[in-house]
């Protein structure tokens, strides 16, 4: 038995097919779910979301949004999602270093909040490209 998965995002679907697993990350931590999981709304956090399909795993950077899971239906509404083979490693390191080095010099509330969510974005998409590697340390 399979889940349909359904990633939205406000100007394009994401993923839409049947699915194994999934472990997205929400707001309290990851959660597993699997087929004939009990109806569920949670919040997701800035992270990766592990998919597994066909017995192959790919994973995604998800920018936050919030996830409903009823009747092997897992619906995701995202402010932006990409797949893991979107990403071009260069790019993602580059801006995990620069959201880095931003993070550090941030003066003040307003500065500070927008370079943590710059950096949690930045790693998210990093650390979707090294799922199985090394992880990115803070």
């Amino acid at each position: 038995m399979n889940l349909n998965l359904r990633v939205m995002a406000p100007n394009r679907i994401v993923w839409n097919s049947e699915v194994q697993e999934i472990v997205p990350s929400t707001n309290s931590g990851q959660i597993g779910v699997l087929p004939n999981h009990a109806p569920l709304l949670t919040a997701l956090d800035i992270g990766i979301m592990k998919i597994c399909l066909n017995g192959q795993w790919s994973t995604m950077a998800l920018m936050g949004g919030f996830a409903m899971i009823d009747n092997n239906r897992m619906t995701i509404l995202v402010n932006e999602a990409e797949k893991a083979t979107e990403i071009d490693p260069q790019e993602a390191r580059e801006n995990y270093k620069k959201a880095q080095t931003n993070l550090a010099t941030a003066e003040g509330g307003k500065q500070t909040i927008e370079a943590n969510l710059a950096f949690k974005r930045a790693k998210a998409r990093l650390e979707a490209i090294n799922v199985g590697s090394f992880p990115v340390s803070n």
